[in-house]
């Protein structure tokens, strides 16, 4: 079958599968850890636009709001508040490099676990805070929560699901993370006027932790994970239950014994293999597609949405619900990569939501422009506060049915079964990485770009946009492990697999 201009030959067909009350449930309950993830982007920008919580930790950045000459870029530059948002993503950093051998040896099940018991503790602490030192460790210990489930759930998910339908299962993730963040925006929105009202929003992230924590544990692991740490029965009954018929099953776990037995004797675990030219490909995939990710700007934007809308002239209350909208957009637009993801392809999405973001910041960065001016210090009209909001809704809609859910999908389907979670590990790494220098610096470049930002997100947006048109195979419908045979038909990819297999 041809896929994207690459021939297929059909292997491994008969593995299918097909969609299942248990897998649909298993998949569900996996990819509610993006719950956490989400929640935690969506309220740590609302939480830092509340006065209590301003007074108590940043008192520095209301002396600066009050001030009557104000750029609007710029009322929120302060290196300690953004510290509180991006200590989060340095811990997931470093979770990130361990989640790898933890994966691997305790499954993908357990990682998930982990993570939620670590999110549960980040998230108390950051509750009951009363101190900035207690508030960062709170953020460290959501962080490793964070760094865990990123890694697991994608692998878990993409391993779990039928090839034909994996892309659409494995976005579920990216949805639960967007109904975090519309949760959490929704709880801002609500706690805003109280004065312990950031402790509220802080401390019921223990919620989403309580519900993926206790899903986890409800359901068992991968049939790939229990094969690789010899536990055959257990693979065979979870492949069984998942596939809902045990048809083809010895098949497919012959197939799943055969990978693992070449990565134990080639000693294919080792962090160093993915280095290997054979996998190149794999190691820059798993570079790029979370960096670009990240360099669209999208979750600084919903970070800092609150804070953004603020700076641009709304009000608390109009900053909150212009922060409600854009979650709500994104995530319905999420919808729409589930249903024609694996009907279109990867490849188109990334082009046409690439193409549709990068028209909306050129024409946020114009509206800016014209409207607030080169300084900064002129008021946005209400209209052009709309149409602001308007274009901004269209960019994280661009995003939600492309790079949001495809850029988890694609690093955790290349990867063959012995690099799977070394890849895995570098993907969630590189783009905690990012997402710490992006939001570690976005308010003093928003303070210095001022309304070119826009521009700055649009430019990395053009270039990840042909970096899909040139080097990014479809991966549509192609079993896990046969996804080389797709690289060896690519262009320029070829040159590093062939021969290798």
């Amino acid at each position: 079958m041809a896929l994207g201009g690459f021939a297929f030959n059909g292997h491994d067909n008969s593995f299918n599968g097909k969609i299942t009350v248990s897998v649909l449930i298993t998949c569900i309950i996996a990819a509610s850890s993006g719950l956490i993830f989400g929640y935690d982007i969506g309220i740590s920008g609302g939480v830092t636009t509340m006065v209590p919580f301003l007074e108590k930790f940043f008192p520095s950045v209301l002396r600066k709001a009050s001030e009557a000459k104000t750029n609007i870029y710029c009322v929120y530059d302060s290196q300690v508040l953004t510290s509180f948002t991006s200590s989060l993503y340095i811990a997931g950093l470093a979770a990130s490099l361990v989640a790898s051998r933890v994966t691997a040896t305790l499954g993908r099940k357990n990682t998930m676990v982990l993570g939620g018991c670590a999110f549960l503790a980040g998230a108390a602490i950051n509750g009951a805070a009363a101190s900035i030192a207690m508030l960062i460790l709170g953020r460290i210990l959501l962080g490793f929560g964070v760094g865990f489930t990123n890694q697991a759930t994608p692998i878990y998910l993409s391993e779990v699901a039928p090839p034909k339908w994996r892309g659409a299962f494995n976005t579920g993730f990216q949805f639960f993370i967007g109904i975090g963040v519309v949760t959490s925006n929704c709880i801002n929105f609500g706690t805003a006027k109280l004065s312990w009202g950031w402790r509220l929003s802080l401390g019921l992230a223990i919620v989403p932790a309580a519900i993926m924590t206790v899903g986890a544990f409800s359901i068992s692991d991968t049939p790939t994970s229990l094969v690789e740490r010899g536990k055959l029965e257990q693979a065979r009954k979870s492949l069984i239950k998942v596939r809902g018929s045990d048809t083809n099953v010895d098949a497919e776990i012959a197939d799943l014994i055969k990978s693992s037995e070449v990565a134990k004797a080639t000693k294919e675990g080792s962090f160093m293999t993915i280095f290997e030219r054979q996998y190149r490909p794999h190691l820059v995939l798993s570079i790029t597609i979370p960096f670009f990710q990240q360099v669209t700007g999208i979750n600084i934007i919903a970070f800092y949405a609150p804070v953004l809308f603020q700076s641009l002239g709304f009000g608390n209350d109009s900053a909150l619900m212009a922060a409600i909208i854009l979650g709500l957009v994104n995530l319905g637009s999420i919808l729409v990569s589930t249903s024609v993801v694996d009907r279109f392809g990867r490849r188109f999405l990334f082009i046409a939501g690439g193409t549709q973001m990068f028209i909306c910041q050129v024409a946020l960065a114009g509206v800016l422009a014209v409207t607030s001016g080169v300084s900064g210090t002129e008021q946005i009209s209400k209209g052009n506060a709309i149409l602001v909001v308007v274009l901004m809704c269209l960019y994280a809609a661009g995003f939600g049915w492309s790079w949001g859910p495809l850029s988890w999908l694609i690093p955790s389907e290349i990867f063959p079964t012995k690099i799977r979670p070394t890849g895995q590990s570098i993907s969630v790494a590189v783009n905690f990485a990012t997402t710490f220098v992006l939001s570690q610096t976005f308010l003093t470049m928003l303070c210095h770009f001022k309304y070119g930002i826009f521009l700055f997100y649009a430019g990395w947006i053009a270039v990840m946009t042909i970096f899909v048109v040139l080097f990014l195979p479809e991966t549509r419908g192609i079993p896990l492990d046969f996804v080389y045979e797709v690289l060896e038909q690519h262009w320029f990819w070829r040159r590093f697999v062939q021969g290798h297999r």
